[in-house]
C-alpha cells in the first residue's frame, strides 16, 4: 500500500510540476528506490533520480550533475563500503534564527533480523556500525551548537556494534556507546530508536538506573501478543519474555514511559491470536502504541504466506485495538495531573502557536504558556489537565 501511494503521489507531482516548474527535478530515495531501481524510471519517465539506501550522501552531487546537464537520468542503488558513516540525519538549518534543541544521530545502517513482514534487510543490507569516537565527535559538535538532547538512530539500534566491538566488563557495544555519549559535557538527555526487544540485555536495563542522562523511556516493538504469530513473524522472542522485560524496566525505573508497535491482521492471525494482543496491552499498560494494519510488501516472506486476512477484518481489529490503547493511555496520562514534571522546551506548539511545547523524560508532550525565551530550557511544569496523548501545564514555571 505504501509503495502504491508513493507511485500515485509521484505521478501527480510529475503532472503538476512539469506544467508549473518544468526545470524541477523529481526523485525517489530510500527502500523503494533500492528495491525497484530502474523500474521506477520505466514506470514514471518524468522521474530524474533514483537513489538507494547506501547513497543518500551522493544526492547533492547527482542533483548538480542533472542541473548542469552532465547526466540525463541517475539510478544508483549499488552498495558502498563505509556508507554508514556518511548519514547525517541531524543536519541543522543554519539559516534558521531559532535554536534547535534536539537532534538525531545515525549510529548504524542495515538489519540482520529478517522479520518476515519487513523488506529492510534486503534494501538496506546487513548491519554496519559507525565507530564510537566518530559518533561522540558528532554529538559534541551538536552540543556545541546548542543541542540539549540527542536521539541515537538505527534500524535495530540496540544491535549496534555486535560484530565489531567485544563485550567489555559485561557491557555490550551499545551500552559502551551510551556510556561514551553520556560523558559529553553540556548534553542533557539521551534517547534511542528503534530498538528490538531481543537487544534489551541485563546491561541495557541496568543502564536506565545508572546513567542519569538516559531518559526514562523505552520503546518495545511487540508487534503481536501471540507466540504463534511472533514465530511466523520471526521476531525471536515470546510473550513471556516481553512481559518479563516490561517488569524489569519498571523495577529499575518505576516511572518509565513505555511505547510499542503492533501489527493487526498478519497472515494467519485468528481471533484468538488477536485477543492475545489485546491482553498483552492490558498487562503491559503501554503509554503509547503505534498500530499498523498488515499490508503485503513485495519480496517479503509474509506476502506469500497462506491465510491472508481480509481488509474488513484488519480494519475491525485495528479499531478495537486502537480503542483499548487509547483507554489505557488516557488513564496513564491522567495520573500526571497535579504533578510537577521536568520538560525540555523544544519550541512552539504545533497546534497552537501562542503556546510552547516540551517533552518529559518519559516522552510525553507537554503544552504550556510560555514564549521563545524558554526554548532549550529544562523546566518544571505543573500538569493541570490532559488531552489526547498530550499533557497541559500552567504558567507557574520554575527553572531547574
Amino acid at each position: 500500500m505504501a509503495e502504491q501511494k508513493a507511485l500515485g503521489k509521484m505521478a501527480s507531482l510529475a503532472a503538476e510540476t512539469r506544467r508549473e516548474r518544468p526545470g524541477a527535478l523529481l526523485g525517489f530515495l530510500g527502500c523503494m528506490a533500492q528495491s525497484r531501481g530502474r523500474q521506477l524510471l520505466d514506470q514514471l519517465p518524468d522521474v530524474d533520480l533514483v537513489v538507494g539506501t547506501q547513497k543518500f550522501h551522493r544526492v547533492a552531487d547527482y542533483v548538480d550533475d542533472l542541473r548542469a546537464g552532465r547526466r540525463d537520468k541517475v539510478v544508483d542503488i549499488e552498495a558502498e563500503k563505509g556508507s554508514e558513516a556518511t548519514i547525517r540525519e541531524h543536519l541543522l538549518n543554519g539559516a534558521s534564527a531559532r535554536k534547535q534543541v534536539t537532534a538525531f544521530v545515525s549510529i548504524m545502517q542495515g538489519c540482520n533480523q529478517y522479520c518476515t513482514f519487513c523488506i529492510v534487510p534486503y534494501t538496506r543490507g546487513p548491519e554496519r556500525s559507525r565507530t564510537i569516537p566518530d559518533i561522540v565527535a558528532e554529538v559534541r559538535e551538536l552540543v556545541a551548537r546548542g543541542v540539549k538532547e540527542i536521539t541515537l538512530l538505527g534500524q535495530i539500534v540496540n544491535s549496534y556494534g555486535k560484530r565489531d566491538l567485544p563485550v567489555k566488563d559485561g557491557r555490550s557495544a551499545f551500552v559502551q556507546l551510551l556510556e561514551a555519549v553520556h560523558e559529553i559535557e553540556g548534553l542533557e538527555r539521551i534517547r534511542f530508536t528503534s530498538p528490538h526487544p531481543k537487544g534489551y540485555g541485563e546491561d541495557l536495563v541496568a543502564a536506565y538506573g545508572r546513567l542519569p542522562r538516559l531518559v526514562e523511556h523505552a520503546h518495545l516493538p511487540a508487534q503481536s501478543g501471540s507466540d504463534r504469530i511472533l514465530r511466523l513473524m520471526h521476531r525471536g522472542y515470546n510473550r513471556a519474555r516481553l512481559l518479563e522485560l516490561v517488569q524489569k524496566l519498571r523495577v529499575v525505573q518505576p516511572r518509565i514511559g513505555l511505547s510499542t508497535d503492533l501489527i493487526v491482521g498478519f497472515p494467519g492471525e485468528t481471533e484468538a491470536d488477536f485477543e492475545e494482543t489485546l491482553s498483552l496491552c492490558r498487562e503491559a499498560q503501554f503509554d503509547q502504541a503505534f498500530i499498523f494494519r498488515y499490508s503485503p510488501r513485495r519480496d517479503t516472506p509474509a506476502a506469500d504466506m497462506p491465510d491472508q486476512v481480509s481488509d474488513e477484518v484488519k480494519e475491525e481489529r485495528h479499531q478495537r485495538l486502537l480503542a483499548l490503547v487509547n483507554e489505557i493511555a488516557a488513564a496513564n496520562y491522567a495520573r500526571h495531573v497535579g504533578e510537577r514534571m521536568q520538560i525540555l522546551v523544544e519550541g512552539v506548539s504545533k497546534r497552537n502557536e501562542a503556546r510552547m511545547s516540551g517533552r518529559t523524560r518519559c516522552n510525553k508532550i507537554v503544552v504550556f504558556d510560555g514564549d521563545e525565551r524558554h526554548r532549550g530550557q529544562l523546566m518544571d511544569v505543573l500538569i493541570t489537565r490532559v488531552g489526547s496523548f498530550t499533557l497541559y501545564g500552567d504558567s507557574a514555571i520554575v527553572n531547574l
